[in-house]
């Protein structure tokens, strides 16, 4: 049994009261749709926070990322690798009624095992297509697929198998990371293309860079700076699907020149716009001191001159802060998203509850009426 199918099951057995319980992962009840996409935002912490990861280890956990993508199927549509914490957007498309062909599944097969494992699953099967097994070819096929399309098996699988990497490494023991991850369940359209920019400017917050696209271990910095095959196209490809999955676009980077990374790139200028405080000092002048680095204020204005941009001067301020709706809002999009996701999961909240949406404030109050989450934050919004 997966953790999915756990955790569907756990769910039918206890209801919880005003909000997911901690540990208690909320699913998309439509996981299995062919028309409406299934994105989740993971947020995951290297045990004590601290910082962990050297350019090594952020380039390892990225390979060992496309490899598990190529795998389950599973699209990483944006992330960022930081020093003590990584965050992913992705989607999970379903397998399909047909599910693989057995060309198909030795395909993925070879991403993540060796020659003799691949090599023997293909002896097998051909061994009981001849034989007419089609019922023992098909149980094979369960005993890899059950991997395949599922958010707890490409985390658990990733983060397992980049922790043996990291120790062997750095020669340590235990465990690399404080907790389960944390995983919301994201609206496509307004609300994906916000959470793959806030991803984005993670280290435009954290002052490791001014200007995104100078970061290398992100989805906008890899598919600024990639080249046009390999990761670089992946890189694109996936945030083409991010900004253009409720339009029905599939994931391909060649949308991505032109209109899609113009308005993409106008998103995160602001949002990487150098943070300043007034505040009148003890001589009763006013000052200015710099909060959080990053792209100077008339940088930014020529470069969204040119980009002829119409500013949304609210949200791009709030993707400058830390907003705790994007890691614990359970669920993310509009009012009509979250209220569907609260009556498809109602056993899953509290009795007295009557409807699914909340409405940000603190840092997030900018997006309000634009963006709703399922858990009403009450502590360090902001």
């Amino acid at each position: 049994m997966n953790d999915s199918t756990r955790e569907q099951s756990r769910g039918e057995m206890t209801s919880m009261t005003q909000k997911p319980r901690k540990g208690r992962r909320l699913l998309a009840p439509w996981k299995d749709s062919l028309e409406k996409p299934v994105m989740y935002h993971c947020v995951t912490r290297v045990v004590d926070r601290r910082f962990a990861f050297g350019v090594d280890d952020k380039e390892k956990f990225r390979t060992f990322m496309r490899m598990q993508e190529n795998f389950t199927g599973c699209r990483v549509l944006t992330y960022c690798v930081m020093c003590n914490h990584v965050h992913l957007l992705i989607e999970v498309p379903p397998i399909g009624a047909n599910g693989l062909s057995d060309e198909e599944l030795l395909l993925r097969m070879k991403h993540v095992h060796n020659e003799v494992a691949v090599a023997d699953v293909a002896r097998r099967l051909e061994e009981y297509r001849k034989a007419g097994r089609d019922e023992a070819a098909r149980e094979l096929h369960r005993s890899i697929t059950y991997r395949m399309h599922d958010l707890g098996e490409f985390m658990k699988a990733l983060l397992q198998r980049f922790s043996r990497w990291f120790n062997v490494q750095h020669e340590r023991t235990g465990t690399l990371w404080e907790s389960r991850f944390k995983s919301v369940l994201v609206e496509d359209g307004v609300a994906a293309k916000t959470m793959a920019a806030y991803i984005d400017l993670n280290p435009v917050r954290a002052g490791m860079v001014e200007d995104p696209a100078a970061y290398r271990w992100s989805s906008y910095g890899e598919a600024m700076g990639g080249g046009a095959r390999g990761d670089g196209k992946k890189a694109r490809a996936g945030l083409v699907r991010a900004i253009l999955a409720h339009k029905g676009c599939a994931a391909d980077a060649r949308h991505w020149p032109g209109k899609v990374s113009k308005e993409y790139r106008m998103m995160l200028l602001e949002g990487a716009e150098e943070k300043l405080d007034e505040h009148v000092s003890a001589s009763g002048e006013i000052e200015v001191r710099v909060v959080r680095k990053g792209m100077k204020k008339p940088l930014v204005d020529a470069e969204l001159a040119l980009l002829e941009k119409s500013r949304d001067v609210g949200m791009s301020q709030m993707l400058r802060c830390r907003v705790r709706y994007f890691t614990d809002g359970a669920v993310i999009g509009s009012r009509s998203f979250v209220d569907e996701v609260f009556r498809s999961c109602r056993g899953r909240f509290g009795e007295k509850r009557k409807d699914g949406a909340r409405k940000w404030r603190g840092a997030g109050a900018a997006a309000a009426g634009i963006l709703w989450s399922a858990r009403d934050l009450q502590k360090g919004i902001g």
